[in-house]
């Protein structure tokens, strides 16, 4: 984004040019989080040994993003969100503070929507106990942090829509704050309509308050967050190799151009077939 004049950090790029790899998490309180994190980083070195990869945090942990760009001096990286939809973080925070940086960066996209993310979750639900075949009266809430950012919601509303394709069962998308509905209203809007096994998917990049919050609405299965699931690491490399190979990208993740429609759609046919959903606020997205 910027070019400065200073010394190149230690571990700015591959010894064929390629950028750093900087993995850009939100931190957390919560001890599991930056563990699960660091294996997910280590996964991703396995995968790619040349490669330097760096962990900056936008709060709550060490280190913190500032300090990991102020590192790599003015060497070359790409920023990858280790976020699951657009945002506040991904559309301000983060290209302002590589802005700011001495670095010559790039910022990709966040990691969702994506077929990966899709295993990933299928995977984890499987793990809970999901059958192999679509259970008769079954049907998931897919739960995940919430944002105001009405991107965010057509976002989270598409990887429900794919999430659904999958599986052959209702997907409602549900928030653990300051979107609705909540995840204890989705679980109670799919029972009210017949739904008599109502699984929680953990849309969630590790754990964590809201993810054990959420989990323990479940009144049937609820998966773990996605973590360490190995098509994680594979798509952060894949944003990586985007950002890298096309000049950066606009802040809209494959599939996000469709999100308008489809997560509009999406939210439409929820409130129809889940009446209590319609009640709750829905923003339409951008």
């Amino acid at each position: 984004m910027t070019v400065t004049s200073g010394t190149s950090g230690p571990h700015a790029a591959t010894p064929d040019g390629a950028p750093a790899l900087v993995v850009v998490a939100h931190g957390s309180r919560d001890p599991r989080a930056l563990s699960t994190v660091r294996a997910l980083l280590d996964q991703v070195r396995a995968l790619r040994p040349a490669l330097p990869v760096h962990l900056g945090h936008i709060e709550l942990n060490e280190p913190p993003l500032p300090d990991t760009l102020a590192a790599l001096g003015d060497g070359r990286a790409v920023l990858v969100p280790l976020l699951l939809s657009r945002g506040h973080h991904v559309k301000r925070d983060i290209p302002e503070t590589a802005a700011a940086s001495p670095a010559r960066t790039r910022v990709a996209a966040p990691l969702g929507p994506h077929p990966l993310l899709v295993d990933a979750l299928h995977d984890r639900l499987t793990e809970a106990g999901w059958p192999t075949r679509a259970p008769r009266g079954g049907a998931v809430v897919l739960a995940s942090a919430g944002s105001r950012d009405p991107d965010s919601k057509a976002d989270t509303a598409r990887a429900a829509t794919l999430l659904a394709d999958r599986l052959g069962v209702p997907v409602v998308p549900a928030y653990a704050s300051a979107a609705a509905p909540t995840v204890p209203e989705a679980v109670r809007a799919l029972t009210a309509r017949g739904h008599r096994r109502v699984a929680v998917a953990s849309y969630f990049t590790a754990p964590g308050r809201f993810a054990t919050e959420c989990a323990a609405a479940a009144p049937w299965i609820a998966a773990l967050p996605l973590g360490t699931h190995p098509a994680m690491a594979r798509l952060l490399l894949h944003r990586y190799d985007r950002a890298w190979t096309t000049g950066g990208e606009d802040h809209v993740p494959e599939g996000a151009r469709e999100a308008s429609a489809c997560g509009s759609a999406a939210l439409a046919r929820a409130a129809t077939t889940y009446p209590a959903l319609a009640r709750q606020p829905h923003p339409a997205p951008a």
